[in-house]
């Protein structure tokens, strides 16, 4: 069984939905309720961290990730503050205030707007893979990435406007030199050689700004997956973490090859992912063409068919994706809470409520 953990970055704002460099508050009120379990930095003070445990059993994790969540939100709401689990600044008119590590003061001084770009919340999900096969892994899971980010996304507002996405997130990440699709490396001496002429070159500071979509972890025998935007419903971000587990753990049995796929077709899928969401088409890996949203959900689930059985997920990922069709992912959901009007600071308040998941 490989096990599966979620990272996610959720965005520190006031009562009225506006970004707060008020993570350090969150932080210490977190230390007060919960003396041991800390919250995380992020590159921005508007920003802070959670993280589950790696595990086995889907259940587990569903419980793990509620009481992280939980466990912010009281912090949060203990600062006066509050927690918003979506990916881009709504309401925009934040001015980016980095956190005062050494660091992070370095990536903003070298890399200047790129960084401030960065400030962006995503999902990350760290699956279990044995170190002989995580470049494997990341070659073959480059075809169906966009499948995950078209169910995660949750951006199409940003600084005040609609963007025409429905995830605006990754289009400001892909600002970063290391950022977006690559060839397939083959072997891990391939993979290193990459990594180290990055940081030669400048491209990345270490091996941590590595920001491929999909990366072998550095402290950890797993390959993380880095396409997701933060998901408000926690059903979302579980519903992703399990279709990539499945993914992998298919990958890892056998099935979903490398393939022979074309830079040019990687990023358009890439853009329309972003773009749709789950309202137009999406590229079918299976057969290299661009169809009905619905249609590539049902080959993902055809296609990871092995790796779902094995992880005991089949029923829990094909209810997940079909209730995701039927009712939309949070794009969807923001564009429907802003109506014709466009009526953002009702969008905030809905994330506010919905990322506390005690909301009714």
């Amino acid at each position: 069984m490989h096990t599966v953990g979620i990272e996610e970055e959720l965005f520190v704002v006031d009562d009225e939905g506006r970004l707060v460099a008020g993570s350090e508050a969150v932080l210490r009120a977190h230390r007060r309720l919960e003396p041991g379990d800390e919250l995380d930095h992020e590159l921005f003070l508007q920003q802070v961290e959670i993280q589950t445990d790696a595990h086995a059993d889907p259940d587990a994790l569903h419980d793990d990730l509620l009481a992280q969540r939980s466990s912010a939100v009281s912090a949060a709401r203990a600062a006066g503050l509050h927690l918003a689990a979506v990916p881009v600044d709504v309401l925009g008119g934040t001015e980016p205030a980095p956190t005062p590590k050494s660091r992070y003061e370095e990536m903003i001084s070298r890399y200047g707007e790129i960084a401030r770009n960065g400030m962006t919340c995503g999902m990350h999900i760290h699956v279990q893979v044995p170190d002989e096969d995580a470049v494997r892994v990341i070659d073959s899971l480059r075809p169906w990435t966009p499948i995950l980010t078209a169910l995660s996304a949750n951006a199409p507002f940003f600084n005040g406007r609609d963007t025409s996405h429905a995830s605006w997130r990754g289009h400001l990440w892909d600002t970063w030199p290391t950022a977006g699709p690559v060839e397939a490396f083959g072997d891990h001496a391939t993979y290193r050689a990459m990594v180290d002429g990055w940081i030669a070159s400048g491209a990345a500071l270490d091996e941590h700004m590595v920001y491929l979509d999909a990366r072998p972890a550095e402290s950890y025998p797993t390959v993380e997956v880095r396409v997701a935007d933060v998901c408000t419903e926690v059903d979302d971000a579980l519903l992703v973490a399990e279709v990539t587990r499945g993914l992998v753990a298919t990958i890892l049995s056998g099935g979903l090859d490398t393939g022979s796929w074309r830079l040019e077709t990687l990023k358009a899928a890439r853009w329309r992912a972003r773009h749709d969401g789950l309202e137009g088409a999406l590229l079918d890996p299976t057969t290299g063409t661009f169809v009905a949203a619905e249609q590539a959900l049902e080959s993902l689930l055809k296609a990871t068919h092995q790796g779902l059985a094995e992880t005991g997920t089949t029923e829990r990922v094909t209810d997940g994706v079909h209730r995701l069709l039927t009712s939309g992912n949070g794009a969807v959901r923001q564009r429907a809470v802003a109506g014709a009007d466009l009526d953002l600071a009702a969008v905030m308040a809905d994330l506010i409520h919905r990322t506390n998941p005690k909301h009714d």
